[in-house]
């Protein structure tokens, strides 16, 4: 129901809506006897998850469903090695996703903003380069543009993460077999400022080009793949989920996930593959609670068909992280906390949806109709007044809308409080399971994670270079 259905009619009983599920089932996978080498990496990024996004996230799935989460399972089970990373970048203690993703993708730490290029003008060998060198299938699945800062610091040199029409000129050029994701407009004539038709290109080279789910799902593996489902990010996965149409339409991360896994896994010699969960990271900006946990859920079944495929495979070392913290979100009022349990959009969603002409009472209907959360007068009546003076409060191309202010109010209905809407410098998990996994250390510098999965699959390794 959209919101001029709302505003036409009495309100709908849409709490009985479920919210998101994982789509995967769950299991006690335990442990095969791993090969000396991994044939297979599976490298997954949970893009800007804090610590308290994988508790959250953990406790909200054990209260709603009565199940654990497969990362934090693997942690109590004892099936996976557990360690610290860091996460400074060359020229700064808090990083962004680039500089983030390409000391994993180079090998040594570069300026914030820049993907695998060194902070004097080096330009070493990207990571999936490496692998596709050594003969290979490589690949990248990410919630976000395909040719957003960290799937693209697996894949290119570029001086400027912003750079993403050119990126995505880049993908053709290197042939790389898998990439699924966001970002269609950096592919298409209609959006590209040199009016080139990349999608058209693509299929000329030889692509297999998937523009929605069923083509997705329809791959078989004939030809290297292109999907974009969507014209920048994707939806956010509670959005997705009560939207009958475009859950149709567009894949969640883990049909992405065990779609590309198959196609890869039919090179005899393997293959190397990133998987993020990018929007994890835009709802954190946001303050996006719904946004961020329901995300965060969609990335935990991405982590189970992985560690599924890897447990039966015996020969593939599963990755799990994140490239850096964001906001600092945590459950501060444990009472309150169930109040997600019938939510079925993201904050985005439901403030795109209002405007300054509505009402304090059509607020505060709406909101818990789609969120569960019965806003007092005086908060909507704050909320109604910001879209009066409303300013850039969303994030990469989000909509104009209060989103932090509504997180605020939030707070006193779920207990969830943030520290900022940025990145921090913290310490992050780092999980692998899998052959090489068992000389993980207990801590680790973010750069040496490159030389780690060489390593692990027998490769050469480069000097560090710091």
């Amino acid at each position: 129901m959209k919101r001029r259905d709302f505003f036409n009619r009495s309100i709908l009983a849409s709490l009985g809506l479920g919210a998101l599920g994982t789509g995967v089932g769950y299991g006690n996978t335990r442990p095969g006897s791993f090969k000396s080498a991994a044939k297979n990496i599976i490298f997954l990024v949970s893009d800007g998850m804090s610590t308290g996004t994988l508790n959250m996230a953990d406790l909200l799935l054990r209260e709603k469903e009565g199940r654990k989460s497969r990362w934090v399972s693997y942690y109590q089970g004892g099936f996976a090695k557990r360690a610290l990373m860091d996460t400074a970048s060359s020229n700064s203690l808090v990083t962004d996703s680039a500089a983030a993703g390409s000391s994993w993708g180079c090998g040594m730490r570069v300026p914030n903003g820049s993907l695998n290029v060194g902070p004097n003008g080096e330009l070493p060998v990207p990571i999936l380069q490496k692998f596709k060198n050594a003969g290979k299938s490589v690949g990248c699945v990410t919630t976000v543009p395909i040719t957003h800062a960290t799937p693209a610091s697996f894949c290119v040199n570029e001086e400027s993460r912003s750079a993403m029409f050119d990126i995505a000129v880049k993908y053709l050029e290197m042939e790389f077999d898998v990439m699924m994701g966001g970002g269609k407009a950096l592919f298409d004539s209609k959006s590209r400022e040199d009016k080139r038709d990349l999608l058209g290109d693509f299929r000329n080279a030889g692509f297999s080009v998937a523009l929605d789910r069923a083509e997705m799902m329809a791959l078989n593996g004939e030809n290297p793949v292109l999907g974009v489902f969507s014209e920048g990010g994707m939806p956010y996965s509670v959005d997705r989920e009560n939207d009958p149409e475009i859950k149709n339409k567009v894949p969640s991360l883990a049909e992405m996930s065990k779609k590309a896994i198959a196609l890869l896994a039919q090179n005899p010699s393997g293959f190397a593959m990133q998987i993020e969960g990018g929007k994890v990271d835009w709802a954190a900006h946001a303050n996006d609670a719904p946004g961020l946990l329901y995300d965060q859920l969609d990335f935990d079944a991405a982590v189970g068909i992985a560690l599924d495929f890897a447990a039966k495979d015996g020969e593939t070392l599963v990755i799990m992280t994140t490239d850096h913290g964001n906001a600092n979100p945590g459950l501060f009022n444990g009472s309150k906390f169930g109040k997600l349990y019938t939510t079925s959009h993201s904050n985005e969603w439901v403030l795109s949806q209002l405007s300054a002409a509505n009402t304090p009472g059509q607020v505060t209907d709406f909101i818990e109709t789609y969120q569960g959360l019965k806003l007092k007068k005086e908060e909507a009546e704050v909320l109604l007044k910001s879209y009066e003076e409303l300013n850039d409060d969303g994030i990469y191309g989000s909509t104009k809308v209060p989103n932090h202010l509504f997180a605020q109010i939030q707070t006193n209905h779920t207990g969830i409080g943030w520290a900022g809407t940025g990145h921090s410098s913290d310490h992050v998990e780092l999980a692998m399971y899998g052959p090489g996994s068992e000389n993980l250390p207990a801590y680790i510098e973010n750069y040496k994670l490159h030389n780690f999965m060489l390593n692990a699959a027998q490769l050469p390794a480069m000097a560090y270079l710091g």
